[in-house]
């Protein structure tokens, strides 16, 4: 990667800069310079939640090993259905599940099976017990039943050999399930994602210190936090640094020897004191960008060292903005996911008025909700202000108004993006 020219940032308020990247081409940017991780590790299964797979996981046998039944009956041979009237079987015996029917039924016979007991020999059909009448040692059930219902076959999940996940797959709680029924308890994953980040400005106080004169407490490491947690992270927590060249060069130093990532937020805009831009081009590699979108304007993307680097402006809602439609994705795939899939979108309608300009993409905030007639509409937060960070607390969606889009009236269709599981 060639060290870039600067490209100048502009205000987070104007509403239109023609030399501004579009999101795409920021995302698509963002993808083609980023380098997963490699290391590699084994783990017991239930620790591997949340990980990447490292290698393929394929199956040893079949599932199931065997044909069962998939519902509590009688198991039968189908020649023994009567073509026209009612079916009668003398029942020979029982299957439970994990204790088969020993010997092979007869023509004429039938077993009584319970679900997941294994088919018995010459059975190859289970009638449903709520479609049978029993009368002593026989049991008759009328027309309709067809050959080979009700039963699961060997091999019908999964097959000898099947690669049944692929690495670069995200383990979730049914994975878990599903490699355990292949009797598999241990699983090789890539190691844990290493995240440093810190805020900076002068302005900013952590919480239990007295807030002085022109003083806010600082809010973004604790969205941060929380939106790293939700991605299984190992989390580097280096605090607010002062607008100070030699503390901000010795922040950048530390997360590099330690982080495979690092995120600051505040800095990266048009002050006179954002010091970053210098710092950056002495210590790595970085585009300095205007990304066309609201909120979330100025944004830089790089490497200091062997780190990947992004710069959040410091608006509170620009930072979870950003983090959402940039970082989290360049996250999952330095964690080894190379195609992750990216946040949910549907489309509904509006039921109030939208105000944007066009010019760049708005990443409104709004609130999903089943209407009366049980269809999902979408209403705008109030304030839309980047630094309202009450709107991210409320919102369980990004309505997502293209660039070219102006002004919307009520009942128009939008896109919108959850967050649920989210934020």
């Amino acid at each position: 990667m060639t060290k870039p020219v600067f490209i100048p940032t502009s205000s987070c308020a104007d509403d239109y800069d023609p030399d501004s990247m579009p999101v795409a081409k920021a995302r698509e940017y963002i993808r083609d310079h980023l380098t997963p991780v490699q290391a590699k590790e084994c783990l017991p299964l239930r620790n591997a939640l949340g990980r990447v797979l490292a290698t393929d996981i394929i199956s040893p046998h079949n599932v199931p090993n065997h044909d069962n039944s998939a519902m509590d009956g009688y198991a039968f041979n189908a020649d023994d259905l009567q073509p026209s009237g009612p079916t009668t079987l003398r029942i020979a015996g029982t299957a439970v599940a994990g204790k088969a029917y020993v010997g092979k039924i007869e023509p004429g016979e039938c077993v009584r099976i319970m679900t997941g007991a294994v088919m018995p020999v010459n059975c190859d059909s289970v009638v449903m017990q709520e479609q049978v009448q029993q009368t002593g040692e026989y049991m008759l059930f009328g027309a309709g039943v067809r050959r080979g219902q009700n039963v699961r076959h060997a091999g019908e999940d999964l097959k000898t050999g099947q690669t049944v996940l692929p690495a670069g797959h995200l383990l979730r709680p049914a994975d878990l399930g599903l490699v355990a029924s292949l009797g598999v308890g241990e699983v090789k994953v890539f190691r844990r994602l290493r995240v440093a980040f810190f805020s900076t400005g002068d302005e900013l106080t952590s919480i239990g210190q007295t807030l002085e004169s022109g003083q806010v407490y600082d809010s973004n490491r604790y969205t941060l936090y929380g939106m790293l947690a939700r991605m299984g992270v190992d989390i580097i927590d280096l605090g607010v640094v002062r607008d100070d060249p030699q503390l901000l060069e010795q922040a950048l130093q530390e997360a590099a020897s330690c982080a495979d990532v690092i995120l600051s937020s505040g800095g990266v805009s048009v002050g006179d004191a954002d010091y970053m831009k210098q710092l950056l081009s002495d210590l790595g590699q970085v585009v300095f960008w205007k990304i066309a979108m609201k909120p979330g304007r100025p944004l830089a993307f790089g490497k200091v060292g062997n780190a990947h680097y992004f710069g959040l402006p410091g608006n509170p809602v620009a930072v979870m903005v950003t983090f959402y439609q940039f970082v989290r994705e360049a996250l999952l795939i330095l964690m080894g996911q190379p195609n992750p899939a990216p946040l949910p979108t549907l489309q509904t309608l509006c039921v109030e008025p939208l105000k944007k300009a066009p010019g760049r993409v708005e990443f409104q905030r709004g609130t999903l909700f089943p209407d009366h007639d049980g269809l999902w509409r979408v209403r705008p937060i109030g304030n839309q202000g980047s630094g309202v960070l009450r709107s991210m607390s409320e919102a369980n969606c990004f309505i997502v108004l293209a660039e070219a889009c102006g002004n919307l009236p009520a009942g128009e269709m939008v896109q919108v993006q959850l967050l649920e599981g989210l934020v």
